[in-house]
C-alpha cells in the first residue's frame, strides 16, 4: 500500500496551550492524551486510543459506560450539552466528589 501512513493510534498535532503528558488535548474535534510535554504551538504527540484515568469534574458521579466529553481546562464531564468534544466512555463507576475517572477513549 503505497498510500499507508500509519496506524493513527499517536497522531501529531499543534498543543493549542502549555501541555504536559497525560493532559487531554483537543485539537477542533480530536481529543487524545498527550505522550509528552509541549509548549503552546510546538508539535505534540498523542494517542487516540486506549485505556486512561483522567481528570473530571469532581461533582460529578459517572456510571460505567456513560458517554464522557472534555470541558475545559482538560477535565472531562458526563456532561455532552454545548461543545464539549466527545472523548470515550466511562469504564467504571467514579463517585461524586472524585478528581478523576477510567475512560476508554473512543475518538
Amino acid at each position: 500500500m503505497k498510500n499507508y501512513i500509519s496506524t493513527g493510534d499517536i497522531v501529531t498535532v499543534t498543543a493549542p496551550g502549555a501541555t504536559k503528558s497525560g493532559d487531554i488535548v483537543t485539537v477542533g474535534s480530536l481529543s487524545g492524551i498527550a505522550c509528552a510535554d509541549a509548549d503552546s504551538g510546538a508539535d505534540v504527540e498523542i494517542k487516540t486510543s486506549g485505556v486512561f484515568t483522567v481528570k473530571k469534574t469532581s461533582a460529578q458521579a459517572w456510571t460505567q459506560g456513560a458517554k464522557i466529553y472534555v470541558s475545559s481546562g482538560s477535565a472531562t464531564t458526563a456532561d455532552g450539552s454545548g461543545s464539549n468534544p466527545f472523548i470515550g466512555y466511562a469504564l467504571a463507576i467514579a463517585a461524586n466528589p472524585s478528581a478523576t475517572g477510567i475512560v476508554r477513549l473512543s475518538v
